[in-house]
C-alpha cells in the first residue's frame, strides 16, 4: 500500500511539472510563432460551377475570423495540391495566417489542364471557368469569415493568364492580383490566337489594352486591382513581351503611365514599380534574369525564403510568394 501510495504521488507530481513546463514554453514563444499546419482539402457544392473546376483549400489549424484569402491558380499540367505547396503558398499561411484556394482544372475542361484563360466563354464574368473561382472565393469567404477586401489572386502560365481574367471580371472582389510567366486579359482575342499571344504578343495601345479590361465589368467605377508581375527572360513559352504588355494594361487601367516610377533591384534581379497620378503603386515587375518558364522559388528556412523546386517551380533564390504576400500586406 505504502509504494502504491507513493507511486500516486509521483506521478500526480510528474504530470503537474509537466503541466508547468508547458505553461512556460507558451508564455515564452515569440509572437511570430507560426500556427498549426491544416491540410488541404477538396470542397464540393460551391456553387453552380458553371466551368467545371475543382476546389481544393487550406486552412490553418485554428486561424480567426476577418483574416485574408489568397486564391492560387496553378499551370498546366501542375495540380492544385502540389502547387500550393511546392509555391509556397501553404507554409505562408501557416506562417502569416491567412486560407488558401487552390482551384483545380480537370482534363475533361482541357488535355493539358490548362486554365481556359483564351476562351471567351471561360473569361467572362458570371461565366464559364472565371465564374467557377469567383463562386470558391465566395465560399471560402463565408466559411472562413474572411475579410471581404483583403482577397487575392495570383497564378503561372495559365493559371496566371485565369488571374489577369479574375482581375478584369471582378475587380469587385480582389484586391491585386499576381501573373507569374502569364497573359493580359484578352492577350489571345487581341492576337487572334492563344499562340501568337504566347509566343509573340499582340499589337495594341495601352488605352486599347485598358478597354479590354473595362469592357470585362462595363460600369465598373470602383478601385481596380493592383498588379504585380514575375517573368523570366529566358523563358520560350510564355515570352517576357507579355509582362509588358500586362503593365501596358493595368497602368492605362488605373490611369497612370507607362514609364516606371522606381526602380531597383531585389536578389540581384530587375524590380520596377508603377504609381498612379496620385504617387500610389499600382504595378509592379520582377525580371527574373536567365530563369525559363516556372513559378520562382527560394526554399530554405530563412525569414524570405519558401517554396520547394519541382517541374516548372524553380530555385532562383527569391520567392514570388514571399514577394506577393509582402506588397498585399500579408506578413
Amino acid at each position: 500500500m505504502t509504494t502504491h501510495a507513493a507511486a500516486h504521488r509521483t506521478g500526480r507530481l510528474r504530470a503537474v511539472l509537466l503541466v508547468l513546463i508547458a505553461a512556460l514554453a507558451a508564455a515564452f514563444l515569440p509572437p511570430t510563432t507560426a500556427r498549426a499546419a491544416g491540410t488541404i482539402e477538396e470542397v464540393t457544392g460551391f456553387g453552380s460551377n458553371p466551368g467545371a473546376l475543382k476546389m481544393y483549400r487550406y486552412v490553418p489549424a485554428g486561424l480567426p475570423q476577418g483574416r485574408p484569402v489568397v486564391v492560387a491558380l496553378h499551370g498546366c499540367t501542375q495540380n492544385a495540391r502540389d502547387y500550393g505547396t511546392q509555391s509556397g503558398w501553404t507554409t505562408l499561411a501557416d506562417r502569416w495566417g491567412f486560407s488558401v484556394v487552390l482551384p483545380g482544372q480537370t482534363t475533361a475542361n482541357n488535355i493539358s489542364q490548362c486554365f481556359d484563360w483564351f476562351q471567351p466563354g471561360d473569361i467572362a464574368r458570371g461565366q464559364g471557368e472565371a465564374a467557377s473561382v469567383r463562386q470558391m472565393t465566395a465560399r471560402q469567404i463565408t466559411d472562413t469569415a474572411a475579410d471581404p477586401g483583403r482577397v487575392y489572386v495570383t497564378g503561372l502560365s495559365a493559371g496566371g493568364g485565369m488571374t489577369a481574367v479574375m482581375m478584369a471580371a471582378y475587380p469587385d472582389v480582389y484586391a491585386g492580383g499576381g501573373v507569374v510567366a502569364g497573359l493580359p486579359y484578352g492577350c489571345a482575342q487581341a492576337a487572334g490566337s492563344p499562340y501568337v499571344c504566347m509566343y509573340v504578343g499582340a499589337t495594341q495601345t495601352p488605352h486599347q489594352w485598358g478597354d479590354r479590361v473595362r469592357a470585362a465589368y462595363p460600369g465598373y467605377t470602383g478601385p481596380w486591382p493592383k498588379l504585380t508581375v514575375f517573368q523570366g527572360t529566358a523563358d520560350y513559352t510564355v515570352k517576357p513581351v507579355n509582362m509588358d504588355d500586362l503593365v501596358r494594361q493595368w497602368t492605362d487601367v488605373h490611369g497612370a503611365d507607362q514609364t516606371a516610377d522606381a526602380s531597383d533591384t531585389v536578389a540581384g534581379f530587375p524590380h520596377r514599380t508603377y504609381n498612379d497620378p496620385s504617387g500610389a503603386p499600382v504595378a509592379e515587375t520582377y525580371s527574373i534574369t536567365g530563369m525559363g518558364h516556372g513559378q520562382p522559388v527560394a526554399p530554405g528556412t530563412g525569414a524570405t525564403r519558401c517554396g520547394t523546386a519541382a517541374a516548372y517551380v524553380l530555385d532562383v533564390n527569391l520567392c514570388a510568394a514571399w514577394r506577393l504576400g509582402q506588397s498585399w500586406g500579408l506578413g
